[in-house]
């Protein structure tokens, strides 16, 4: 489990050993975002994990909207043998209270 601020700070050093993935509904992230990253809404994670082939080598960082979604997609990730998977604890809610409060909160 990876909290916001530990990622804030990994964002502003410019690291390139992670990727962020979004696991929220489309409306949601219509809404709300945090960038970059990418999306892949949880109930179709199965069916489009390919999409994150090229980024297996990394560590993949999951968000929802407060943490239970994206904790069940890290253990998908994880049955699916990827190697290096964190759950952002609290997820775009704690980062728009900790982190950026520019990012609205629903």
């Amino acid at each position: 489990m990876m909290e916001v601020v530990e990622l804030a700070h990994k964002m502003r050093q410019e690291h390139d050993d992670f990727v962020l993935l979004d696991v929220r509904n489309p409306p949601e992230r219509e809404f709300a975002l945090i960038e970059p990253s990418r999306f892949i809404p949880l109930h179709d994670l199965y069916e489009r994990v390919d999409e994150l082939q090229d980024v297996r080598d990394k560590t993949i960082i999951v968000y929802c909207h407060s943490g239970i979604r994206s904790m069940m997609a890290t253990q998908i990730l994880q049955q699916l043998d990827f190697p290096s998977v964190e759950n952002l604890e609290g997820g775009i809610d704690a980062w728009s209270c900790e982190v950026d409060s520019e990012v609205p909160r629903y």
